[in-house]
């Protein structure tokens, strides 16, 4: 079901990794990269642009757009893109979807020892074949491996951004039907997991064929899995699973609870209910003598009769939270509603695509009270950025400032923490910046000791409010850095030093482990986009999903402060 320039948006950026693969111009694929995330991140569907329109995106020049109309008017890649597929035997493709393998060093591998497969390449390493190439070594197989863990970790799992865009959809279609008198989606996207396996949809009905007809007959489902009258299983056009399940209205409750999980989760409802001589199914929750139903509408009225408060999804992961609910310290959790600004966005100065006034724009519409340009320093060479960008852009922030009603405009950057800890300008520049959010974002393989050195230095400098995604890790793609965390957060607290939650699908940086781990330390936290368009400013939802799954509370994050204390944060 992906949309048109998300298809779009895979092939610009196919064509730009096939060119760094073969060592062609960087700045050449830089713009593939670029025109690719402004394709798939622009709000209209690009299958009704003509080249003209498509030459209005940013960073989609004449001879891309001529692309993408060629591709969009016959179905196949130009005959450019084709000739560098060709170029490229299909195996080194996938090996450069392993985190933490460059298309260097994928070449390297193929033009050097013939691996063109992933158990090729395990093969080579577990022979200690790669240890005589240049630029490798006993670390970097191990690094290899990690990656090759990740990758089929991830195996057919998908984002939870992706994942709920086809929820949404599904939920949409099916509540239009006549009958449907509730209809939402469960199982591990309710409790807002950074990975879905499958989508679980439930509706309440009397009659349950209409809408296992509708499922089937919907324009993005490629297979019917199976058709019956209490479940339909479909796999979608992105060969993703849906599973329907149609529930009397009279046990919604009892179903929204059963089929939202986790597994471990539910054991433990069961195993409560057992002790009070109650049997507790999808179907409602029962005296186990008399079969009376004692609750099945409503979620709220099955915890309420097992004795508990209703626990939120993204806390039902067998963490303590049924012994928690039992004492009534259940945390009031985090809502997106309590999001006052977002602390960390891109513009179009350095890797974003959207110009700074429409990214404050769109955040006025978002209803913030403050709201932060950060982009990128120096030390990405990528960007050129220069003080005197910088400064342009802080006066331009000024003026948008002065006539912004009801929302603080804050000039910021995102620096770049150097392989000792060092930042990109010198503090008496960082004096004058209204946020600074410090982040990795290259040397990932550095030492255990180097890294965690490296992030507490960034820590400790005064003018650095933010660390930005500090893990690193894209999910699915590259591993988090080996660093000692727990040494990390506590020099987070004591410096006062905001963590930051990037909100982003592929990132979701801290993980919801993480924070529970951090959060003992006393840490501050910061829930942010990290948007490079305004379509991303949303992300944070799932920011805010994840940051609930770590048991925050408003007080825990420095962005749903009033201004006047973040702004003693950031001073």
């Amino acid at each position: 079901m992906a949309r048109t320039n998300e298809e779009v948006e895979a092939l610009l950026q196919e064509y730009a990794d096939l060119i760094a693969i073969t060592g062609g111009d960087a700045f050449k694929a830089r713009a593939y990269e670029k025109a690719a995330r402004a394709i798939g991140s622009h709000p209209a569907d690009v299958a009704q642009l003509d080249a003209k329109g498509l030459r209005e995106i940013p960073h989609v020049g004449r001879s891309i757009a001529d692309k993408v109309v060629e591709y969009l008017h016959t179905g196949h890649a130009p005959p450019d893109i084709e000739t560098a597929r060709a170029s490229i035997p299909a195996g080194v493709r996938e090996l450069i979807s392993i985190p933490g393998l460059g298309p260097h060093k994928a070449m390297a591998l193929y033009q050097e020892l013939g691996i063109s497969s992933v158990p090729q390449l395990q093969d080579a390493i577990q022979g200690e074949r790669l240890r005589d190439l240049k630029g490798f070594g006993e670390r970097t197989e191990q690094n290899i491996l990690h990656g090759i863990s990740v990758l089929q970790q991830a195996g057919s799992r998908i984002l939870l951004g992706a994942a709920m865009d086809v929820a949404e959809q599904i939920v949409s279609d099916l509540s239009r039907i006549p009958g449907c008198v509730r209809c939402t989606y469960a199982g591990s996207l309710r409790r807002m997991r950074e990975t879905i396996g499958d989508i679980d949809i439930l509706v309440a009905a009397d009659r349950s064929e209409p809408f296992m007809t509708a499922l089937a007959g919907l324009p993005y489902t490629a297979e019917v899995i199976a058709h019956g009258a209490k479940k339909t299983s479909i796999r979608t056009t992105t060969g993703l699973q849906v599973d329907l399940r149609v529930l009397p209205p009279a046990s919604w409750g009892a179903g929204l609870q059963y089929f939202t999980g986790s597994k471990a989760h539910n054991i433990r409802t069961r195993a409560l209910a057992v002790r009070q001589g109650l049997k507790l199914s999808e179907y409602g929750l029962f005296d186990a003598e008399s079969g009376e139903n004692l609750a099945s509408e409503t979620e709220e009225e099955i915890y309420a009769r097992l004795g508990l408060p209703w626990i939120p999804p993204p806390l039902r992961e067998d963490r303590g939270e049924i012994a928690a609910a039992l004492r009534g310290e259940l945390p009031a959790l985090l809502t997106e509603r309590d999001i006052k600004g977002d602390l960390h966005t891109h513009t179009d100065l350095t890797d974003g695509v959207a110009s700074l006034e429409d990214m404050v724009a769109a955040a006025a519409e978002r209803g913030y009270a403050y709201y932060a340009v950060t982009d990128h320093a120096p030390d990405l060479a990528m960007q050129r950025m220069t003080r005197e960008k910088i400064l342009a852009q802080r006066e331009q922030v000024r003026a948008l400032d002065r006539t912004a009603r009801g929302m603080r405009l804050l000039h910021g950057t995102e620096l770049n923490i150097g392989p000792d800890g060092g930042l990109d300008w010198p503090d008496a520049f960082l004096a004058d910046f209204d946020l600074c959010v410090a982040s990795v974002h290259s040397h990932f393989s550095q030492s255990r000791q180097a890294m965690t050195r490296r992030i507490i230095r960034a820590c400790e400098n005064p003018y650095v409010a933010v660390i930005g995604h500090p893990t690193t890790r894209r999910i699915g793609k590259r591993p988090g850095v080996d660093a000692d965390f727990d040494a990390i957060f506590e020099a987070c607290a004591r410096t006062g030093t905001a963590l930051e939650i990037n909100a982003h699908p592929e990132r979701l940086d801290l993980c919801d482990e993480d924070i529970l781990r951090a959060r003992r330390y006393g840490v501050k936290f910061a829930v942010n986009s990290d948007a490079h368009a305004t379509t991303h400013l949303p992300y944070v939802r799932y920011g805010v999903g994840t940051a609930q799954r770590g048991w925050l509370t408003k007080d825990d994050v420095v962005n749903t402060w009033p201004w006047s204390r973040l702004h003693r944060f950031l001073n």
